[in-house]
């Protein structure tokens, strides 16, 4: 089933205490696609300069992307640039030159309207509701966002999550959203307000889920080189919301394989620069960490004596 995705599609520079990058593939839509693609086709909707390298998408195309929904403008192609800390969950942003995508209006077009996933990526909510806008009749809609939005456009965010199926936000995030500290009170307040499913990403300590009276914990994957972590968070709703496209089913039990599936892809995504690991990943190389996480947190309980 394929999904719908806009988002940013950028250059990034990046420097960590393991090397250094220059101008290579950013951006929210192409994360979310990188990782996506392993379960489901995606038609990717973004904007771009004419300075950036089209033909480096290529091996999205060739794993199911449509990047038919990319259209490139004369200027400037959104740029980050940033360094990280030897805890790689500090960085401090270098620059950030927004480009064509300063004004960028989503173009939906006509084939991709009939989309029944959405995943709208961290962009303004003003656009996101204009995308659904233009969306005829989506059965799942998620949404990523972030502090800026919360802060600057809460309106316009209260508003969007009434349409949206599943949020996906970090636990600061949440927490500021709901104006509230404890995360099981914050996705609770955030349900209240539209969205059926809450996952809260916690980086390198993993993920949790909140549905209708039930939560289920995912961990990070351990690892022992980790590069980047730009874009993890967005290969992670790629694994989810592929996998949950993938599965056509919001069921419990799918809903927490995709969270699982959600985490391998955020951990292949910072053990090198860029999307460079996803060009060389093998459906074998997933497979065997899905293994991995099944033996790391299965376990016999014994309760009162009983096994279980």
């Amino acid at each position: 089933m394929a999904i719908l995705c806009v988002g940013s599609v950028a250059l990034d520079s990046v420097e960590t205490p393991f090397g250094k990058a220059d101008r290579v593939l950013g951006g929210s839509a192409v994360f979310f696609t990188a990782a996506a693609t392993f379960f489901s086709p995606v038609r990717m909707v973004g904007v771009v300069g004419d300075d950036y390298p089209r033909g480096e998408l290529a091996f999205l195309a060739e794993r199911g992307a449509d990047l038919s929904g990319i259209e490139t403008r004369a200027g400037e192609s959104f740029f980050w640039a940033g360094r990280y800390h030897f805890d790689l969950n500090i960085r401090d942003t270098l620059e950030t030159r927004l480009g064509v995508f300063g004004d960028f209006r989503p173009r939906i077009p006509e084939a991709f309207r009939d989309s029944r996933y959405v995943f709208l990526g961290n962009i303004d909510p003003r656009l996101q509701h204009e995308v659904l806008d233009h969306v005829d009749r989506p059965e799942v809609v998620a949404c990523d966002t972030m502090n800026y939005w919360i802060e600057g456009n809460r309106k316009e965010l209260l508003a969007l999550l009434e349409r949206v199926d599943i949020l996906l936000v970090n636990d600061a995030e949440a927490r500021q959203l709901a104006d509230e500290p404890n995360l099981l009170k914050a996705a609770r307040w955030i349900r209240d307000r539209g969205p059926k499913i809450v996952v809260v990403k916690k980086g390198e300590h993993g993920a949790s889920l909140f549905a209708d009276g039930w939560v289920f914990f995912v961990p990070g994957y351990p690892l022992e080189t980790a590069f980047d972590p730009t874009g993890a968070g967005d290969a992670f709703a790629g694994g989810f919301m592929g996998y949950v496209a993938q599965a056509d089913t919001l069921a419990v039990e799918d809903l927490r394989r995709a969270m699982v599936y959600g985490s391998v892809m955020g951990s292949f995504a910072v053990e090198d620069f860029s999307v460079d690991r996803f060009k060389r990943l093998e459906a074998a190389d997933i497979d065997g960490r899905v293994r991995e996480f099944r033996e790391m947190t299965a376990f016999e309980a014994h309760v009162r004596g009983l096994r279980v």
